[in-house]
């Protein structure tokens, strides 16, 4: 396998916070503004929840800057359903999924389906989907800033009685995402590399 093509396929970096914020202070729909441009001048693919708040504002600058893929996942069954029962935009996403499972079970296939994550401004749900990125091993970027999440996910890591060096912290969005990219495309071609050699060991059992 040409561990140079495997690096060429577009990362999945998918933007978590919270729906709501109220909680979260006057600079952070600009902060998720930011991280959306990131992600699309390094030429990624972003996911979100197909919902409101700071991943809605990630994905719209994302569109806004050009982005490649803007890709959502619904908890709702339908696109009626997610707007009428959920409350939640149709807008900021090429595609939405429906999933159908309810936010606990969306929160799981949107972390599954990314290379990395970064995480923002957030309630219950999106320390859900960190929890899920950090038992997944898939690189995890927290961003600073005038909120508490932050705080509180080094206190879930500290209390955890695990190390993980695919969690990084910084207030930079520019930085955070070009770090990331990084380590997706590492983790890419560790990946790749291991299935290429468990393969061939099995050839060569057979």
């Amino acid at each position: 396998m040409d561990s140079k093509k495997t690096s060429e396929k577009k990362i999945v970096i998918c933007v978590s916070g919270a729906a709501d914020v109220a909680h979260c202070g006057p600079e952070v729909l600009q902060s998720a503004r930011e991280l959306g441009k990131q992600v699309a001048e390094q030429g990624c693919i972003l996911s979100t929840g197909a919902t409101s708040g700071f991943p809605h504002a990630s994905a719209l600058a994302y569109q806004e800057a050009g982005g490649f893929f803007s890709l959502g996942l619904s908890p709702a069954t339908d696109e009626k359903e997610h707007e009428d029962l959920y409350f939640l935009p149709s807008d900021g996403c090429d595609v939405i999924i429906y999933t159908g499972f309810g936010f606990p079970m969306r929160d799981i296939i949107l972390t599954k389906s990314a290379d990395a994550m970064v995480v923002g401004c957030g309630r219950i749900g999106t320390i859900h989907e960190f929890t899920v990125a950090f038992e997944s091993n898939i690189p995890v970027g927290i961003l600073e800033g005038p909120w508490t999440t932050d705080e509180v996910i080094r206190d879930i890591i500290r209390n955890s009685n695990r190390t993980n060096p695919k969690v990084i912290f910084d207030s930079n969005p520019k930085r955070i995402i070009e770090r990331l990219v990084e380590m997706a495309k590492e983790n890419k071609d560790r990946r790749e590399l291991g299935d290429v050699e468990m393969v061939e060991e099995i050839k060569a059992k057979v």
